[in-house]
């Protein structure tokens, strides 16, 4: 979850290395650092804190070398400090490595190298990489790291430089989090995330698992876990750089959540034939016998990535008539599933890099099921590890807080129920694509109305508690506005079927509680209207999303937020948008810091 860049090249690294920080800052900030190779020493820079205060340290310091190492950290190991930070120098200072990840035998390891002499000045996992390291440098550091990493148990991601070297190079090695190489003109890039290269290089190399690599100035060169050298592909993002920037945003969440109109247009974009009915994914294809001999389908996702399973349930078993299953891909593995041979399991990742959810598809596929991909991260762990892949194209997303990536993700899995049924020899009815070229247009005219909940959020930003209520695909909704309001503005707030309002959470219910009621549709609508007056004659204040004038409520809202109408199952990802906005709001009423939300970082690559 630590962020991580290296640089290697004729350029000053100290820019180029803070301004992938800059990019990666999302992944960790609670201190970051950086090291340069200097006149044969290694100068390094570390601050507690976030990436500024690194900045504001570096003022007026002269680096002047040719490639170093930049660091960016989520605590794991050893409480944010100075200390702490990274960079980390071996004991004997010739070395210095920058790691993501956790390594599991760390105790074991330390003990063994305190009483062979090696001093430990941190609390972290790291500092036992760079001795470990340093105790097998003898000139070779490619060796050395490929020693140590036949040590080490655990997921990690790390980089190392070291003075004795013959020229400069750094060594990197991956088991588990993401490492990027990119590759430049003369130069050389490293990085745990694509998004830190963008700004130099659109041709990247994603390593695999036991990958060791090693950038030099004549290039790179890879080994896999047998020492053997192989070739990864380049893989060519089309990511422009300019979409990584806040383009006169106050945040990078408000972007994002403006970003989704033409986020959705480009998800389904080639894919669906309006005309004709046809869809089809270029990386991903099932043929008729393989999709009928599906019994179950296995959605495999972790946090805003699990609602959207939870959405695509309904959606998948209305438009296919297969049974579904939701899991989180954390329990997954720890139970014994039940996955008949050729059963569908599919892994839905923002990043491609959860660590959960890659072990939940590893599981599935053990025991016979076929693998697809929902990811908007090409090259990812999760596409490589799947036989067919369903890229959202949402293109990079920097707020922790996940909101493009998530109604990308629905759309994503309408169009698989589409694509299933098709298979199946079930007609796709115009009905079904109608509302879906209409999507965009409809979530680009709630986003126009952002200032609605600006004022609204002036009413609640002082609530200490709130509950969402939903019912059907609407439940999952309620579960993720409850989930934005909470991790971005820490205010608690629950989400809860409508209809489970009677068995507990009523008791909660009084004049200091907002109450957040999706109601639109058809199938449930009067459900909810009563769950709202259950509400209302508690003296609990309603705030209503919906697709009707307030006058149909009966008078059972407060606050009514109107949003338009599309077909029930395309229209949670109209739903979840006005929920998407209101938390940002309160987060910016708060003071909160909304894009880089405390103890959270972007891709939880680590158990």
């Amino acid at each position: 979850m630590c962020g991580i860049v290296g640089y290697l090249g004729a350029r000053s690294p100290v820019p180029l290395l803070v301004d992938g920080l800059r990019r990666l800052e999302y992944r960790g900030y609670d201190s970051a650092g950086i090291v340069v190779p200097v006149n044969g020493r290694l100068e390094i820079v570390k601050a507690e804190g976030k990436l500024d205060r690194l900045v504001e340290v570096l003022q007026g310091r002269e680096l002047a070398g040719v490639y170093g190492l930049g660091h960016t950290r989520w605590a794991t190991h050893g409480i944010p400090s100075q200390r702490n930070a990274h960079p980390l120098l071996d004991a004997k200072g010739r070395l210095a490595v920058i790691h993501n990840g956790i390594i599991e035998n760390f105790v074991s390891l330390k003990k063994r190298l305190a009483g062979e002499g090696w001093d430990f000045v941190s609390d972290t996992d790291t500092e036992v990489i760079a001795n470990l390291v340093s105790s097998h440098f003898d000139g070779d550091l490619r060796v050395a790291v490929e020693r140590t990493v036949a040590e080490l148990e655990g997921m990690y991601a790390f980089a190392v430089l070291a003075l004795e070297s013959s020229e400069p190079e750094i060594v990197g090695a991956r088991s588990g989090p993401p490492l990027v190489l990119g590759r430049g003109d003369g130069e050389q890039f490293l990085a745990s995330d694509p998004t830190a290269l963008l700004a130099h290089t659109r041709e990247v190399v994603f390593l695999e698992n036991g990958d060791l690599a090693r950038l030099t100035a004549g290039g790179y060169e890879v080994w896999n876990s047998s020492g053997e050298p192989v070739e990864r592909p380049i893989v060519r993002l089309n990511w422009d750089p300019v979409q990584s920037e806040k383009g006169g945003f106050k945040h990078f969440m408000l972007k994002e959540i403006h970003d989704q109109p033409q986020a959705l247009q480009d998800t389904f974009a080639g894919r669906v034939d309006f005309e004709s009915g046809e869809v089809g994914f270029d990386a991903l294809e099932l043929t008729s016998q393989e999709v009928a001999a599906i019994d179950r389908i296995h959605l495999l996702a972790c946090g805003t990535s699990w609602h959207a399973a939870l959405v695509g349930k309904f959606m998948l078993e209305e438009l296919t008539g297969i049974p579904v299953e939701v899991d989180y891909g954390s329990e997954y593995r720890y139970r014994d599933p039940l996955v008949r041979e050729g059963d569908l399991a599919v892994g839905i990742s923002q990043s491609g890099e959860t660590a959960d959810t890659i072990s939940a598809m590893e599981a599935a596929a053990q025991r016979g099921a076929k693998l697809a991909a929902i990811c908007n991260v090409v090259g990812s762990q999760v596409t490589r590890l799947a036989d067919g892949v369903l890229y959202t194209h949402a293109g990079p997303e920097i707020g922790v807080a996940s909101t493009k990536a998530f109604t990308t993700q629905l759309v994503a899995l309408y169009m698989l129920g589409l694509y299933l049924r098709q298979r199946l020899g079930r007609p796709v009815e115009n009905a079904l694509l109608a509302d879906l070229a209409h999507l965009p247009q409809a979530v680009a005219g709630v986003v126009a109305g952002e200032r609605d909940f600006e004022e609204l959020a002036g009413h609640f930003f002082e609530a200490s508690d709130f509950l969402y209520i939903g019912r059907g695909a609407n439940y999952p909704i309620a579960l993720e506005g409850a989930l934005k309001l909470k991790e971005i503005s820490y205010i608690h707030a629950e989400g809860y079927p409508a209809g489970e309002m009677k068995h507990g959470p009523i008791a909660l219910i009084d004049k200091s509680l907002p109450v957040v009621a999706i109601a639109t549709g058809e199938r449930v609508f009067d459900k909810v209207l009563s769950n709202m007056q259950e509400v209302r004659a508690r003296d609990g204040i309603v705030l209503a999303v919906t697709d009707r004038d307030a006058e149909a409520l009966g008078g059972g809202a407060d606050h009514v937020i109107r949003v338009p109408r599309v077909s029930e199952l395309l229209q949670p990802i109209i739903n979840v948008v006005p929920l998407q906005l209101f938390a940002y709001f309160v987060a910016v009423r708060r003071g909160a810091d909304v894009d880089q939300p405390r103890n959270l970082a972007k891709s939880v690559t680590v158990e």
